[in-house]
């Protein structure tokens, strides 16, 4: 049985400040699937790709697929394993190695839930991303001392109802603040 990593953000959002500048991460909404000594994994989940949709994930991986499977949207889920498809989901959880995040979240990237997917099957809640975010040991902490992020834990209303670009505004929404009212500096005295 794994012990619980002390302060460990799994099951949670990350949020983008204002003042995190970097193009990988700005305004986006980071779902944290691992998080212990090691370091930190998730899928940033309001980013879609421009250029892809589902006719190409599928027809590349040889899926058979549904008539409407073909304009699923792709989502850029970070800068890492950039050629790595990536399942963010709902129940059902129990695919061939689905990561559970909490008891209504998973992350699977196995084929069986992909051509579950494509067929019109599978979890009704989903996204499917290329790449992912990683941070190394200590690194997400220290990002979060510096004010690069907010955290919150994931909400029981499902951030995939909403269109991917107001995911960010919502889920700051969610935590009790105007998105508006946000600066990029820290509340030192």
């Amino acid at each position: 049985m794994e012990t619980e990593y002390p302060g460990s953000l799994k099951g949670h959002f990350l949020l983008a400040m204002p003042g995190l500048t970097d193009p990988n991460f700005s305004q986006t909404v980071t779902c944290i699937c691992e998080h212990n000594a090691d370091g930190a994994f998730g899928i940033v989940v309001n980013r879609l790709h421009d250029s892809l949709s589902g006719k190409d994930i599928f027809d590349e991986l040889n899926v058979q697929y549904a008539p409407g499977a073909e304009s699923i949207p792709i989502y850029i889920g970070g800068p890492v394993h950039m050629g790595e498809i990536f399942i963010l989901h709902g129940s059902p959880l129990e695919w061939n190695a689905s990561l559970i995040i909490t008891p209504n979240l998973a992350m699977s990237n196995t084929r069986d839930i992909l051509e579950s997917v494509a067929m019109g099957g599978g979890p009704k809640s989903f996204i499917i991303t290329l790449g992912c975010a990683g941070w190394g040991p200590g690194q997400l902490e220290a990002e979060i001392k510096a004010n690069a992020w907010l955290t919150f834990p994931v909400f029981e209303e499902n951030i995939f109802d909403f269109p991917a670009e107001i995911r960010w505004q919502e889920a700051v929404k969610k935590m009790g603040i105007d998105p508006t009212l946000l600066s990029d500096m820290a509340g030192h005295a």
